[in-house]
């Protein structure tokens, strides 16, 4: 078992909301993954590793985003219940798109676009960087808004980078806030499930539990 590396930001609060989603929205079976590193999430015993990342807009500023808890409150609508988590735990994603939390703020400024990253996590598979499990995903947080018709172009756009290749991704989840898509690269086929107010909290919740990574 590989162990986890300390980075300059944490990431598992990113990882264990990718597992709970998962788990709650797409197979309880999920319950199995445990947190690592390389690929982030993995289920020894049934050969599954799913690598997390995100990808964001190159024309994004995540400065503009992010909490400036001096200020106070922001403008825009924020239930006082999610203003408080967000203060609190440092963390808004699941609770709101536009605020980025102050612990989550070099995550996303680290961000890649989407294309960019998914020819980058392609690469590491498929040279062994994840190792070599049986199956592999590929989670991806996005915050570039995406329709049916660019979900389905990312994914024959993975497939291709994909032919030919020994070790590659079997499906790819890309999470937005209100709906989780789950692309099967093995079809060429996608399902968009969407995501409720009381699921993204209880996501939210579960990934500030280090108990459950």
């Amino acid at each position: 078992m590989t162990e986890r590396r300390r980075t300059k930001y944490d990431t598992t609060f990113f990882e264990r909301y990718a597992r709970q989603s998962l788990i709650d929205l797409v197979d309880d079976r999920f319950e199995a993954l445990k947190n690592y590193d390389r690929p982030d999430l993995q289920d020894e015993a049934h050969n599954i590793g799913i690598e997390v990342t995100r990808a964001i807009r190159e024309d994004r500023d995540v400065a503009h985003a992010l909490i400036n808890e001096i200020a106070g409150r922001p403008v825009m609508k924020v239930s006082e219940e999610d203003w408080i988590d967000m203060t609190k735990y440092g963390y808004g994603y699941g609770i709101n798109d536009t605020i980025i939390g102050r612990m989550e703020y070099e995550y996303w400024a680290a961000a890649l676009p989407l294309q960019r990253i998914i020819r980058s996590k392609v690469r590491k598979v498929a040279d062994g960087f994840y190792g070599h499990f049986r199956k592999f995903g590929l989670y991806i947080f996005s915050k570039e808004n995406l329709t049916d018709d660019t979900v389905f172009s990312t994914m024959e756009y993975t497939m291709e980078l994909q032919e030919g290749n020994v070790l590659k991704y079997d499906v790819m989840y890309i999470s937005q806030i209100r709906e989780l898509f789950v692309c099967d690269l093995t079809k060429a086929s996608f399902e968009e499930i969407p995501i409720s107010r009381a699921q993204c909290r209880r996501f939210y919740h579960e990934a500030l539990r280090p108990e459950t990574a």
